[in-house]
């Protein structure tokens, strides 16, 4: 079976790059910038909030490994998916959570897994699921940022280490070794 590609926004790339970096049948992760009308954004364009863009993860995977609705589940279950263009202290529609499916049976499991998420939050899931587009891979530095900066980042210590602990501690049995 080929390789297939998911592509989620759930805020700072930095948070959800690390969570997909550690699962089993996760080939690559690229953080990135989709959804906006700007071609070719930066980083700085991009947290000024003007260009229609999200942070976002372009992940590769081998479906005979670990399957899309598995890679859902995990995103809904390590960002809050009821927070309107934010996650904790960042704001802005480049934080929001969406899904940019590739296929229409990503977008039939997307919509799947939005309904099984649902019943686990009092608050409505506002997670969208916007059209597959044109996608701009982040600065070189923002790579693998978490494996590289972790423990030198007061924000990573502070967001990205707490929610990796969670992940690894809900989805052990889905952990690289």
């Amino acid at each position: 079976m080929a390789d297939e590609t998911a592509t989620f926004a759930g805020g700072c790339f930095w948070c959800t790059e690390a969570v997909f970096d550690d699962v089993i049948g996760v080939q690559s992760v690229e953080s990135g910038y989709i959804g906006g009308h700007v071609a070719s954004p930066t980083y700085q364009q991009v947290c000024n909030g003007d260009t229609g863009h999200a942070e976002a993860v372009r992940i590769v995977f081998d479906p005979a490994v670990i399957a899309y609705g598995d890679l859902l589940d995990i995103f809904f279950a390590t960002h809050d998916p009821t927070q309107l263009n934010r996650q904790g202290n960042d704001v802005g529609t480049q934080y929001r959570s969406a899904i940019f499916p590739h296929s229409p049976e990503q977008e039939a499991e997307a919509r799947a897994a939005i309904a099984r998420a649902q019943a686990d939050w009092a608050d409505p899931v506002v997670t969208r699921i916007e059209a597959d587009g044109p996608w701009w891979p982040a600065e070189d530095y923002h790579q693998e940022y978490f494996a590289r900066m972790g423990d030198q980042n007061p924000y990573c210590m502070a967001v990205v280490a707490p929610k990796l602990r969670k992940f690894r501690k809900s989805f052990a049995e889905r952990l690289k070794r």
